[in-house]
């Protein structure tokens, strides 16, 4: 395990790391989604034959996982990314492949938009994009941040791990209990401008790796259109790398050979 300060106060980010082969190159970095932890999504993953071999960081996000959780942190998608930046400074790795995973490839947008001398490649996984608009009764974000922070910490943390199951729940409870809200309600607003049009505007090579059953994306023929690999998944829900192993090897493994 590794460690890196990322804020003036001293709370910091930490992160499993796996090591090359010896004359590897390339570094991977691994961002895990709401409520989860980059060691439980990822490491089957990293450790695939068709992706195993590079230095690959499974990185928790501030308030998540293995990483502090400073309840004076604003956690907004900014300042997460700004976050990530530090640690990955301080791990001496640039020009990154970073391998997001839903609110982690909206983190991963940010990042790559904010530093981009740090994000060379991304793999987006069922991002978000766009901002969506709070609902008390769905297991999501936007469920989450139809609560007030007080109401959250009050009462709401347990009406949403009825809600969550038991699968995402082992690693949500992991989570500081303000940074998974606050975290929740900036994901719903999203970013100004938002996700999706920064995703658009960015010059690296980008693939989105969506489920086959959901259909298109919202405006996928435009994402296509600015150079986005928008690939369909089959036989996987929202967790694609933990649904279809196999697919997600090869998918990634190919957006990486770019």
């Amino acid at each position: 395990m590794h460690d890196a300060r990322v804020t003036a106060d001293g709370a910091r980010i930490r992160w499993v790391e796996l090591p090359g082969r010896p004359g590897s190159t390339r570094t991977r970095v691994c961002l895990h989604g709401l409520g989860a932890s980059s060691g439980p999504y990822f490491t089957a993953s990293a450790a695939h034959p068709l992706l195993a071999g590079s230095r690959t960081l499974l990185m928790d996000l501030l308030g998540f996982g293995i990483s502090d959780r400073p309840t004076d942190f604003g956690y907004t998608l900014e300042e997460h990314a700004d976050a990530v930046a530090a640690a990955l400074e301080a791990a001496d790795v640039y020009g990154a492949d970073v391998i997001a995973h839903s609110m982690g490839g909206a983190v991963a947008i940010v990042l790559a938009a904010r530093h981009p001398h740090l994000v060379a490649r991304l793999v987006l996984i069922d991002a978000n994009l766009d901002p969506v608009a709070p609902g008390p009764a769905r297991p999501g974000s936007s469920g989450i941040a139809a609560y007030s922070e007080e109401e959250f910490l009050a009462h709401g943390r347990p009406e949403v791990r009825e809600r969550v199951g038991p699968h995402w729940w082992a690693t949500m409870r992991l989570a500081g209990h303000e940074a998974l809200h606050r975290s929740a309600v900036h994901l719903a607003a999203g970013t100004t401008p938002t996700m999706r049009a920064l995703l658009l505007d960015l010059k690296i090579p980008r693939t989105f790796l969506r489920p086959l059953d959901d259909g298109p994306l919202p405006g996928e023929e435009v994402l296509v259109e600015h150079g986005v690999r928008v690939v369909a998944v089959p036989e996987c829900g929202h967790n694609i790398m933990l649904d279809n192993p196999e697919a997600f090897a090869e998918e990634t493994a190919r957006a990486l050979a770019v």
